[in-house]
């Protein structure tokens, strides 16, 4: 495996992810009690701690995508 091919693995990781990144953010701020709804038939619990739990996933799921996909994109676009 050279260079160019994980540049170009780590550039597709970092789209895919960070698509999915902006629209789980999206939804979560523009239709909350949809997202509540849905996901309360699957996990019943308050309101209050769903918020914590949804946004704190949020959280750890946006320092995964910069440690593990972005920091790396950038770091082999640098060095290539």
């Amino acid at each position: 495996m050279d260079a160019q091919m994980l540049t170009n693995f780590f550039m597709w990781c970092t789209i895919l992810n960070g698509t999915l990144l902006v629209f789980w953010t999206m939804m979560c701020s523009l239709a909350p009690d949809l997202v509540y709804r849905t996901q309360h038939k699957w996990f019943p619990m308050p309101r209050e701690t769903f918020n914590v739990v949804i946004y704190g996933f949020i959280g750890l799921f946006k320092m995964a995508f910069l440690l593990l996909n972005l920091v790396p994109y950038v770091a082999l676009k640098i060095i290539a």
